[in-house]
């Protein structure tokens, strides 16, 4: 019981210190004019994938940092974790990603008041709505955004598969992982997050949305306009079982250290059959 404790807390930390940083370089990114990465969006990009990372680097030694629903989803499915700890996991992401947010507001409160007054904006409306949690780009709609959260969650689920499996010869050692996950977050981030900010994470999403929802947005947090506040939590999930999938059907059986393994199993398996010392009934 002490050690599943400690694996919820670890878990919900993690995605307080993802949201801590994250959501703190989104107000950086909105809220200033000048925006300090108005010609740096990569700088952005790099924040939450190291964001990530020291989450890792903080974490994974207890709860093995899923600090995403669909992770622990696609690990229940073709990892052998236990069924039983996903909604627990789920339930602990979505808090600490709560409490996160809570953080970035008590840090940036005086300035997203600031910047409404500026602009003539008020919560209600969705004033900075966007430093907390996420909403479709230029010309994407809930529906195509649903589409864009599927795969780009997807490319998350297969490289989280590839950079931890451990017959994939070339992947990173046990201490660079979490840095290379990092990336992985960012380089998605660089390429694909103006699509709609690039959740790729239900907790992400729904946490920090939760938080607004009780710290004044309202409905413009949930359900939010178009009713979108489901889109980054469904996408995700869909989008995790098919990277995770796609990694187990198309590279998983193929791998040479996997092979080398079944085949020495199987011929320590046949010298247990045939060893003399067995008895017969």
């Amino acid at each position: 019981m002490r050690q599943q404790i400690g694996e919820l807390i670890s878990e919900a930390l993690a995605m307080f210190i993802i949201i801590a940083f994250g959501d703190s370089v989104a107000c950086m990114y909105v809220l200033y004019d000048p925006s300090p990465y108005l010609n740096a969006y990569w700088g952005v990009c790099i924040a939450w994938g190291l964001a990530v990372t020291i989450a890792i680097y903080a974490t994974a030694s207890v709860s093995g940092t899923h600090a995403n629903p669909a992770v622990t989803l696609a690990l229940a499915i073709f990892r052998d974790f236990s069924w039983k700890k996903v909604v627990p996991y789920w339930i602990a992401q979505v808090i600490g990603a709560f409490l996160g947010a809570a953080i970035v507001y008590v840090l940036f409160g005086p300035v997203i008041d600031h910047f409404n007054a500026t602009h003539n904006l008020t919560r209600e409306a969705g004033g900075a709505a966007g430093v907390f949690f996420t909403h479709p780009g230029l010309a994407i709609t809930p529906m195509h955004a649903l589409l864009d959260q599927v795969i780009l969650t997807a490319f998350l689920l297969f490289g989280i598969f590839a950079i931890t499996e451990q017959y994939n010869e070339t992947a990173p050692g046990a201490n660079s992982g979490a840095l290379i996950i990092g990336l992985l977050v960012a380089t998605i981030g660089a390429s694909m997050g103006y699509l709609e900010a690039w959740a790729i994470n239900p907790a992400r999403d729904f946490g920090p949305r939760l938080f607004a929802f009780f710290a004044g947005w309202g409905s413009s947090a949930l359900p939010s306009p178009d009713n979108y506040w489901w889109v980054p939590i469904v996408g995700p999930l869909i989008g995790g079982v098919v990277g995770g999938g796609a990694y187990q059907l198309l590279v998983h059986p193929f791998l040479p250290a996997r092979q080398r393994a079944l085949e020495e199993a199987r011929q320590a398996a046949a010298v247990n059959r045939n060893s003399p010392n067995q008895t017969t009934r």
